[in-house]
């Protein structure tokens, strides 16, 4: 593998040059906020472990600030990307910054949400600076997309970094957590300040790495069944297991028998369990 030039990543300057050419607004709708740093793309990349037999798909690319590090590790990278001209531009971008790997670069031009096949080998791991207002939908979607991603490292939100790693017992712990938990084992990787991106965000952002289950969850149930109790159990919170699957189960009553034949207490609430307990209520819906 050939080296890149040693300035081939963006720095503050190249970010707000290619961005003022392209005629680029960052805009809060598609919760557009570049990364400006490239010690921290680099960071990423490094917390991520991409190997250089991986193939990256990243979500957002924007710019290209964070593609331009992962084509420096991976074995090749897909980029998925919603808006026109960000996706138009960043070939280009690839293409004069690290013409030695432009042939390892794909770009799919589309809604992340409505991503159902990649070009090339199947991804091994998926980067990216996740928009905040879609983060938890499109890491969901991907994960269940691609099972052939093994390793995810995401930078989101902190609080919403905070809610995919915890655990059960914690006040944020809620359905993000336990989806994420279905494909992954999930922890927070780190912490990423305003200061690296342009404009800077008015929050704090977090790591989170997922490194998907080697085995499936053990249940008879269906994932759809599974998330159907998960939705439930959440949608009233402050409500008991019994009260709050009642809707789901047919009854209170029904709730009830479901959970006793699960081994979970009717008294208990959706914060309490875990991801295992509500594939095994699941199970034993009447």
């Amino acid at each position: 593998m050939s080296s890149p030039t040693p300035d081939a990543l963006l720095g503050p300057a190249d970010v707000r040059e290619l961005a003022a050419a392209l005629g680029v607004r960052p805009t809060k709708q598609r919760g557009q906020n570049f990364v400006i740093d490239a010690n921290t793309v680099r960071r990423i990349v490094r917390t991520a472990e991409v190997r250089p037999d991986d193939v990256v798909v990243e979500v957002g690319p924007g710019l290209g600030s964070l593609t331009l590090a992962l084509l420096e590790a991976a074995d090749r990278v897909t980029a998925v990307e919603i808006d026109d001209v960000l996706a138009g531009a960043l070939p280009a971008t690839v293409a004069a910054r690290m013409p030695e790997r432009a042939d390892r670069f794909a770009l799919v031009h589309c809604d992340a949400m409505h991503v159902r096949e990649l070009p090339g080998p199947a991804p091994t791991a998926l980067v990216a600076n996740l928009p905040y207002n879609v983060a938890v939908p499109v890491l969901l979607h991907m994960l269940d997309t691609f099972p052939s991603i093994e390793r995810t490292l995401v930078m989101v939100q902190a609080e919403v970094a905070d809610r995919l790693a915890a655990g059960p017992g914690s006040k944020v712990y809620g359905v993000p957590s336990v989806k994420a938990n279905w494909y992954a084992e999930v922890k927070r990787a780190g912490s990423i300040g305003r200061n690296v991106f342009w404009p800077a965000p008015n929050v704090d952002s977090g790591l989170v790495s997922l490194v998907r289950r080697t085995e499936p969850l053990r249940t008879t149930a269906s994932k759809a069944e599974v998330f159907a109790v998960v939705d439930a159990a959440f949608a009233q919170r402050r409500k008991t297991l019994r009260a709050a699957l009642a809707g789901w189960a047919g009854s209170a009553a029904a709730a009830e028998a479901a959970l006793v034949g699960a081994g979970v207490s009717p008294q208990a609430r959706g914060e309490a369990l875990t991801v295992e307990e509500f594939a095994r209520i699941a199970e034993h819906k009447e």
